[in-house]
């Protein structure tokens, strides 16, 4: 599956993308020659036949793991490791704290359904949805440029993930607090009221079904019979969508990494469809087929956990 994907990926893009208009559109442009010299060191020259390309760049990426070149002579693979980590730096964080907010607000929402405190947070959830994430980043970036004014000091960073000349681990570590805090905040409030809304309506069903009405009549306490018999059953769709959103993550955080200018995946992705970077591009979308995969195994992992009836063998 993942290798089908990958090779219509490049098929795909290099039928829509044209590196060539790189050069041609440079003032003065380069001479045809020195065009094509360049195309074929990046295995992108259209005049060599497509099928010749593929497979030039297929045995690359199997036999030494090589993605190739961007048009202008860059590294694929040192691009790609760069972003992935910068990417998981800015994304690990805001998901982990997403998963929690908002799984912890659902179960509390729906013990409590339909009173003043799940109407409350009903609010609040529905208005992180229908709010962009580059409004709510942008309204963090006003308040923290005015808190920072106000003390004096810069206590938050609005750009990129690191200072230049900080050395040692705990300056190290409080320079990257600085950083990450607006990014994950904003990233964070856009995020929960998935994972909120998902498990309140998932563990609403799961308290109202027969098992669970059997337990509260023979004597069982609410929260108990939603502990022992409610909770695990709800949590099934909520972990699939954890698991398939992972994808997302990695490579959806375009808005939250142009205003906070980090150079992460989802930033990277653009940039290659803007720079007819057909290898790049290709390269991005196998790391998003790989994430899939493993966001497919994990929730098989998670849901037998889960679900006691679920047996692997």
């Amino acid at each position: 599956m993942l290798f089908i994907a990958t090779s219509l990926a490049y098929f795909m893009a290099s039928a829509f993308l044209n590196p060539r208009s790189n050069y041609v559109n440079q003032n003065p442009t380069p001479p045809p020659e020195a065009i094509d010299a360049a195309l074929s060191a990046a295995n992108m020259n259209d005049k060599t036949p497509l099928l010749e390309r593929y497979w030039t760049w297929l045995q690359n990426v199997v036999l030494s793991w090589n993605w190739g070149l961007s048009p202008e002579g860059a590294s694929i693979n040192g691009e790609m490791a760069r972003r992935m980590l910068v990417s998981t730096q800015l994304v690990f964080l805001a998901t982990f704290l997403s998963i929690i907010i908002g799984v912890g607000l659902g179960i509390w929402a729906a013990i409590h359904h339909y009173k003043l405190r799940d109407r409350i947070i009903n609010v609040f959830s529905v208005a992180s949805m229908v709010m962009p994430v580059f409004v709510l980043a942008l309204l963090i970036v006003l308040v923290a440029v005015s808190f920072n004014d106000t003390i004096g000091i810069t206590a938050f960073y609005v750009t990129g993930l690191s200072e230049s000349g900080v050395n040692g681990f705990f300056p190290s570590l409080l320079d990257w607090l600085r950083h990450i805090t607006l990014p994950t905040i904003a990233m964070t409030g856009a995020g929960w009221y998935f994972y909120h809304q998902t498990q309140r309506t998932y563990l609403l069903d799961t308290m109202n079904a027969d098992y669970v009405r059997t337990a509260r009549a023979k004597g069982l306490e609410k929260s108990k019979a939603i502990r022992r018999h409610a909770l695990r059953p709800s949590l099934i769709p909520t972990a699939t969508g954890v698991a398939f959103s992972i994808t997302t993550i990695f490579t959806g955080a375009v808005f939250i990494e142009q205003i906070f200018a980090i150079p992460g995946l989802g930033q990277y992705f653009i940039q290659t469809i803007n720079q007819n970077n057909v290898n790049g591009a290709v390269a991005v979308a196998a790391f998003g087929g790989a994430c899939t995969l493993a966001g497919a195994l994990l929730a098989d992992i998670v849901i037998a956990w889960l679900d006691p009836r679920i047996r692997i063998n």
